[in-house]
């Protein structure tokens, strides 16, 4: 029967011959996947030994290296540089928060939350510097980011966020509406209103990934691939901080973990942040003719305003890349592997991209894959370094990382070599959350908060109220 089900979900979404499933990425599709590095090779000693090498972990070598270029930095992964989110998330460099920044202000206060938003908006110029600097070509074009509403519910909604962000740190340069009749964006179908924000770039993200590797195996990191590390010690007495792996144990003064959403696998950590699925389609290149009727010469970002939002790219060959949640949690935190889709998961973003742009309809797909993200219990990220226990780490990017992970390198490298600054004093440093529920609580919950925002998005396509109260309860079982 499942077989059935499936054929019949993809039934209707036209296909490239050239259609994958997974396969990490299309990113890494068209990139080609990287020859991977040397593994451990037995007991090491080093400074800062960095586990995972995804956008955070190799920030965070990068920052240190070039600030204090002595330093002895390691960088392991089980996989590859780059093999999780970072190179399987929808190419969004934005100055987007994730989470509800009342709870840091309730902590740090309101002007400290400002500062963060403000900072975040100075990383995606950073980001851009960096990439130019190195001689990184990872696709950036600095056009902005475009979210638009198609019914009166998400109208209202778009309004009064931006509303409420320009009081949390966009001023109104940064984040306004604008007039969909006058605006020559995007030909979005059924536009009820759109606002625009110049703080955003696309990427093709595996690029930004292996250029970052590269970048700083030159410096002078010591980047081991195919290294599984099982568990991280802390400070003991004379013992340093280490981590073990099944090659060899590396002690340092400090150890970081950049796991974000594979955090679940480590020993002793299995509920601090919740594996959240995130799932993408990607289209054979768009004929020049039907460009011409869907604009989009910016290359801006785009989004929607629904609560089981989207989120897509014009790729720099002429692709539509779209992203939304897809299952959202397995049981058990089951970690990702090669990042394959479930068809309803592939049906749902083809029917939103074409319910978008409808003239894309007969475009087929190529590729559909899958990354895992990290969700702490509360959907605020942070940063922390205990000098107690000597360990580290940073993430809980909750889908906003491109962007957040380079703040998070450059706050752990000022940490790392005890600076007081103004990123050291940002509110998510330090933050401690509890844990999530056991299973199965968890993932009944998660699954009965996706249904929830599934069916108020049906609802308010289907009428013209405002915000269904679904949303609102959603909310409140997934505290956001």
């Amino acid at each position: 029967m499942r077989l059935f089900t499936a054929a019949a979900q993809m039934r209707p979404i036209p296909r490239s011959p050239r259609f994958v499933n997974g396969a990490v990425s299309f990113w890494y599709r068209e990139l080609g996947r990287p020859r991977r590095r040397a593994p451990l090779g037995g007991d090491a000693d080093y400074d800062v030994c960095v586990v995972g090498a995804g956008y955070t972990g190799l920030w965070t070598a990068y920052y240190l290296k070039k600030e204090q270029p002595d330093l002895r930095v390691a960088v392991l992964d089980r996989h590859f540089a780059g093999f999780g989110a970072s190179g399987r998330n929808g190419g969004w460099l934005s100055a987007e928060f994730p989470g509800p920044r009342e709870r840091y202000a309730r902590s740090h206060g309101k002007a400290a939350m400002i500062a963060f938003q403000r900072a975040l908006m100075r990383t995606v110029e950073e980001v851009v510097r960096v990439a130019g600097d190195e001689g990184i070509d990872a696709d950036v074009h600095q056009g902005g980011m475009r979210l638009v509403a198609t019914n009166t519910a998400q109208r209202e909604r778009l309004a009064r966020d931006i509303a409420h962000l320009q009081e949390w740190g966009y001023w109104p340069d940064d984040l306004h509406m604008v007039d969909p009749d006058q605006d020559q964006g995007v030909a979005v179908d059924g536009i009820t209103a759109a606002a625009y924000s110049p703080h955003a770039a696309r990427i093709q993200p595996a690029k930004l990934a292996r250029g970052l590797a590269d970048t700083v195996e030159a410096l002078g990191v010591d980047l081991y691939e195919s290294t599984t590390v099982t568990e991280i010690r802390p400070r003991r007495g004379a013992a340093r901080p280490a981590a073990v792996t099944e090659l060899g144990t590396v002690h340092a003064d400090h150890v970081i973990r950049a796991t974000e959403g594979y955090t679940a696998t480590m020993r002793g950590l299995r509920r601090d942040w919740l594996p959240m699925h995130a799932s993408m389609i990607a289209t054979e290149p768009v004929p020049a003719e039907l460009w011409e009727r869907i604009g989009w010469q910016g290359r801006e970002v785009l989004g929607d305003s629904a609560h089981t939002y989207v989120y897509a790219q014009r790729t720099a060959d002429d692709r539509i890349a779209v992203g939304g949640r897809g299952v959202p949690h397995r049981f058990g935190s089951e970690p990702d592997a090669e990042g394959a889709t479930p068809p309803h998961t592939i049906a749902e973003l083809w029917r939103s991209l074409v319910r978008l742009l409808p003239d894309v309809a007969e475009v087929p797909i190529e590729h559909a894959w899958s990354g895992v993200l990290g969700a702490p219990r509360d959907w605020l990220p942070t940063v922390d370094l205990d000098t107690g226990t000597g360990l580290g780490w940073a993430g809980g990017y909750v889908g906003s990382g491109v962007a957040t992970s380079n703040l998070a390198g450059r706050t752990l490298r000022d940490l790392l070599l005890g600076r007081e600054t103004e990123l050291t004093r940002l509110p998510w440093v330090g933050r401690r959350v509890r844990g999530w529920e056991p299973e199965p609580l968890r993932w009944v919950g998660t699954r009965v908060t996706n249904g929830l925002y599934r069916t108020a998005d049906r609802r308010e396509s289907g009428s013209a109220g405002h915000t269904s109260r679904l949303a609102g309860l959603a909310g409140r079982i997934s505290g956001r």
